[in-house]
């Protein structure tokens, strides 16, 4: 059986770099990724999906992934359940990140730590990272 996606879109907010009660990062954020086609009053409609990362990945996407900033996530889908607070069982869909590209330079009035720009705006050891180890789970 296969599971694989491949998205491209923005980062809708900063990424939230978190650690489990064992000592593993994970970092949740949400891209909005624009269908390829228009409806019917001609306009294009953003389908908006939140993604994981475990371990190093995490790490480097919660250091680097803010509002705006253009990313490719290459992972699986994974849905997820769980019980909200009024005991109502919730399904709520997301990809496990392998890989996540920096496709673009920072979003604006972003600070950025780290490596530096060359002139075209982009930071040139960025690029690509890929998940070291399978999540714990």
């Amino acid at each position: 059986m296969i599971n694989r996606i491949i998205l491209v879109g923005r980062a809708v907010r900063d990424a939230e770099l978190r650690y489990t009660g064992s000592g593993a990062a994970v970092t949740r954020f949400r891209i909005a990724v624009d269908r390829p086609f228009t409806n019917q009053q001609g306009e294009r409609e953003t389908d908006f999906i939140d993604v994981v990362c475990w371990r190093k990945l995490a790490e480097t996407v919660g250091a680097y992934v803010r509002k705006g900033r253009l990313v490719g996530v290459d992972g699986r889908l994974q849905i997820r359940t769980y019980e909200d607070a009024n005991g109502v069982r919730r399904v709520q869909p997301e990809v496990v990140a392998d890989r996540v590209s920096f496709l673009g330079p920072p979003a604006r009035g972003t600070e950025e730590g780290g490596a530096e720009p060359d002139d075209t705006g982009f930071a040139d050891d960025l690029g690509e990272v890929a998940a070291a180890d399978e999540p714990p789970f």
